[in-house]
Order: structure tokens, then sequence, then C-alpha cells
């Protein structure tokens, strides 16, 4: 099991997944969430920041994600929101001026593990020193192992798409 070190992380950045179209959580976002309220409430984190944009006409995710860590008993006040990702990338690159304007350097990021090879890779190739953790359902579904899959059929089209960000950045 993974262990935060010893001094702390100054947020988790707690990447959506897709709602459902009537705006509930699925189960990604609830298990992203509550991993993310445990480090909050163990002192591994200070802050969370809730990155998800509008899956779902119902709203954001990263409004539900805040309305499930308040339910859980985070408090207000340590919840910040991005809702405009709409994807990993985006995670990235629309969180970079919030963690750099807060002040956050030790930043965690908190995905489903079967995510964690592909989100590793965005970060860094986008320049953000982060550490990323992964969590998994209590009892693996089959569509959780399938998830597997797709993330490797995956792996290959965000990096074509991260490296020509890259050049079109110069």
């Amino acid at each position: 099991m993974w262990r935060p070190p010893v001094d702390g992380y100054d947020v988790a950045l707690v990447l959506g997944a897709r709602l459902r179209a009537d705006g509930t959580p699925t189960p990604a976002l609830v298990r992203r969430v509550a991993h993310g309220v445990e480090l909050l409430k163990t002192g591994a984190v200070g802050h969370l920041l809730m990155s998800g944009g509008p899956t779902s006409p119902a709203g954001t995710e990263a409004a539900v994600m805040r309305d499930l860590a308040q339910a859980a008993g985070a408090e207000a006040g340590r919840i910040t929101m991005e809702r405009r990702a709409l994807n990993t990338i985006q995670n990235a690159l629309f969180c970079r001026a919030l963690l750099r304007r807060r002040g956050w350097r030790r930043v965690l990021v908190v995905t489903d593990a079967f995510h964690v090879p592909r989100t590793r890779y965005i970060f860094a190739r986008l320049e953000l020193a982060v550490t990323v953790t992964g969590v998994r359902p209590a009892r693996p579904t089959a569509q959780w192992w399938l998830a597997h899959l797709r993330e490797a059929a995956a792996l290959p089209w965000t990096m074509l798409r991260v490296e020509a960000f890259r050049l079109r950045r110069g």
C-alpha cells in the first residue's frame, strides 16, 4: 500500500471521472474523492484540488467532487475547484496556474490505479513535478479490469497529443 512521506503534500489534485447522464458520480469518482478526503483527514495533504469539467448536462465533475468531499467531512475552505478540464491533459494544463498561484509545490495526484502510468507521463511531459497515487476498488469488477486495456490503447494516442502540444508551444 502507498504511504505518503512524513512531511506530507501541499495538495491532493484529485482527477475527475465522467459523471453519469443524470449528474451522479461513477464509482471511479467516488473512489478518488474518498481517497483524497482520507489523505486530507490524516494530514498527508493540506488541501484538495478537484479537477473536472462539465461531462454531464447536470454540472461539472469538480462540483460533484466538492459535494462528495464535504459530505465526507472535508472543510469547504480546504477545497479548490478547477471546472474546465475534460481530460487528463487538460487537468494538468488547467491546474498548473492554480498550483503556482497558491504556491502548492508538493502535489499528489489521485486517480485510479490503471490510470497512473498515463497520468505520470502527461504531468512529467508538461513539466509538472508531481507524485501520482492510484486507488483500486474493494472488489475489482470486469469493467475495472477492462479499463486497463482501454488505458493501454489510450497511451500511444495520448503521447502523440502531448508531444504535438509541446511542439506547438515551442
